[in-house]
């Protein structure tokens, strides 16, 4: 299986980014839990794929979606990061990973994702890089209630961040600023591809409540085409 899926779009401004767009676990992988979790938050970003699908079409712009669950290897970290493989997500085992080889998960898919990202930047050069996320209303484990609608996630180039949290509280919605958690310490892929290369990004985390069905997606969508209209202007 290819590490990216590629929707192609004639807008060149925007580039969509979707890092845990997919709960896939490869047959040959044996992760050792039950089925089940795959449909949690632990395995993909609930909605997200979703959203981001939709935001495409409506701006007629390219997007990258990740065809792999974050339990096999989240591309949305470092390669040294100590969750990359996880062993353990949101209190759950996941005895599969605790012997694993690293090097060759990575090369299977962590480094042909990221090369994707990288070719497609280099080639398209967009002026605006949004990343798509979503985070569960609770953690199952040591959670407290977060009540963000959207989180607006960035480390140090706030030149599409900041206009987007103001975008959000000004039409009502309750918008974390760096929350649920910090993009100064989880902001991997932007930080490589964007920041890294001078273009204005922001990572937009919507409440997975929000968007679990087609609506809510269409929805979000249409609010973050409203955003990608704003910041480009």
């Amino acid at each position: 299986m290819s590490a990216a899926e590629i929707l192609e779009g004639d807008a060149r401004d925007v580039l969509l980014l979707c890092d845990h767009a997919s709960n896939a676990v490869p047959a040959d992988i044996d992760l050792g839990i039950d089925p089940a979790l795959l449909d949690k938050h632990i395995a993909i970003d609930i909605g997200a794929a979703a959203v981001t699908r939709v935001l495409a079409a409506r701006l007629g712009c390219p997007a990258i979606l990740a065809t792999v669950s974050r339990l096999v290897i989240d591309l949305h970290r470092e390669p040294d990061h100590i969750g990359l493989i996880p062993h353990r997500s949101d209190g759950h085992l996941v005895p599969g990973n605790e012997t694993v080889d690293k090097a060759a998960r990575i090369a299977r898919f962590h480094a042909p994702y990221h090369r994707a990202l990288r070719d497609r930047i280099r080639a398209q050069r967009p002026r605006l890089i949004l990343s798509i996320h979503s985070f569960t209303p609770c953690l199952e484990h040591g959670g407290t209630d977060r009540p963000w609608q959207v989180g607006v996630l960035y480390n140090r180039d706030v030149r599409a961040a900041h206009p987007t949290v103001a975008f959000f509280r000004e039409r009502g919605f309750v918008t974390g600023d760096n929350e649920p958690y910090s993009g100064r310490l989880l902001n991997a892929t932007l930080n490589r591809h964007a920041e890294g290369q001078g273009i204005p990004s922001v990572a937009i985390e919507i409440r997975n409540d929000l968007i679990r069905d087609g609506a809510g997606a269409e929805e979000w969508a249409g609010v973050l085409a409203d955003l990608a209209g704003h910041l480009l202007a």
